[in-house]
């Protein structure tokens, strides 16, 4: 589908390909790399899984002033400049229908704030505007969640402002702020708390938490790792688990017990009480950070199953200790879900290296017309 935007855009790149073209071409690219780093290795290629395009629930856009004039949308192929967008084919209807509205407010916002946000400074004040940032919009199942990640305090005229905007929306059901990606957000207004369907349980969504960017994307992972799992029962390892995506359905058999990892306290304590009001007690969370602290080999020991589904950078102190075990107690199966290729065949390799066989890989193409792509593999002992 042609779009106004590409290739100037940073993000579909293949836009300008047919859709059957682009889906070889996806294909092509990522068995390449398997193929290439995984040597000697046979295992089944499984029907990828390809989505529509307006699937994405989840997008961050840039704002602020260029040549004196307000813009809201994407980065630029490899630069800071920021392309006004005022239509996205990638991103669902809720979310276009938004970004007027948005960048309207938005627009008013910063030339509100050019007055001057007051931010205290070794015993004098200066002043910061608001001047540009990023917005991260979340089309949640029962409304939109909106995060202005700025870096400055926001002073009381501004949350209100923003407090007001929130009312006179009705699909905005909150509202927060945050200096930088990695900080908590910080509520500003909330009708009710954003909520998404996993495997049949509503699971509240915490201000800028990652979750799978589509909807049919997260159906379509979380069906193939229990499709590898298969009839597997007992002690399972769900690691760098986020909000709990694979828990879930994998604690809908009563006699699997999970045990589910991650970093973010803040993460987590939704997660929790989102287990506690579905009264899942087969679903054990734990905080911990597992590129520096991993699960050791002793304590996988007992475990029927590891799923792991880590960021870009992979898993690599992670996996290393996964082999440590000796063969007769170790995992049966080990599922990795990986959105970087490149990290994943680092990850398999050692698996492999340690005694495990690949068996099974899905690609499955969440990010539509992107570079990107998304895997699930089977490995058995």
């Amino acid at each position: 589908m042609g779009c106004n935007y590409q290739p100037d855009c940073g993000g579909c790149c293949f836009r300008d390909k047919t859709e059957n073209e682009y889906r070889r071409l996806k294909q092509e690219k990522v068995r390449h790399i398997l193929d290439t780093a995984l040597k000697q290795q046979t295992y089944v290629w499984d029907a990828p899984v390809f989505l529509p395009d307006g699937m994405r629930r989840r997008a961050a856009f840039a704002f602020g002033y260029q040549n004196n004039t307000f813009v809201l949308g994407f980065n630029e192929s490899h630069s800071g400049k920021i392309i006004d967008c005022r239509h996205c084919f990638a991103v669902t209807e809720n979310i276009n229908a938004i970004l007027e509205v948005l960048r309207s407010f938005l627009e008013k916002f910063c030339i509100a704030g050019a007055n001057g946000v007051t931010v205290k400074k070794k015993n004098r004040q200066s002043v910061r505007s608001v001047t540009n940032g990023d917005v991260l919009l979340l089309d949640a199942d029962n409304g939109l969640d909106v995060v202005l990640e700025y870096d400055g305090a926001l002073n009381l005229d501004q949350k209100m402002e923003i407090f007001e905007f929130v009312n006179h929306e009705e699909k905005i059901i909150r509202f927060s702020h945050r200096r930088r990606n990695c900080d908590e957000a910080e509520l500003i207004a909330e009708k009710t708390k954003p909520v998404i369907d996993i495997g049949g349980y509503n699971v509240y969504v915490a201000s800028g938490t990652f979750l799978q960017v589509s909807k049919a994307g997260e159906k379509a992972l979380t069906e193939t790792v229990v499709k590898y799992l298969d009839n597997t029962k007992g002690k399972i390892a769900d690691l760098f688990c986020g909000i709990g995506t694979f828990s879930y359905l994998l604690a809908q058999k009563s006699e699997n017990k999970i045990t589910a990892v991650d970093v973010s306290e803040s993460l987590l304590k939704g997660f929790q009480l989102s287990v506690n009001r579905q009264m899942l007690h087969n679903v054990e969370i734990r905080q911990r950070n597992l590129f520096k602290y991993p699960l050791s080999g002793a304590e996988l020991e007992g475990f029927e199953a590891v799923v792991f589904d880590p960021p870009r950078a992979g898993a690599a102190a992670q996996v290393e200790e996964m082999v440590l075990l000796p063969p007769d107690k170790r995992p049966q199966k080990i599922v990795a879900v990986s959105c970087n290729p490149h990290s994943f065949v680092n990850d398999a390799n050692v698996l492999i290296g340690g005694g495990y066989k690949l068996e099974r890989v899905t690609l499955v193409d969440q990010f539509v017309y992107s570079n990107h792509s998304e895997l699930v593999a089977l490995f058995t002992k």
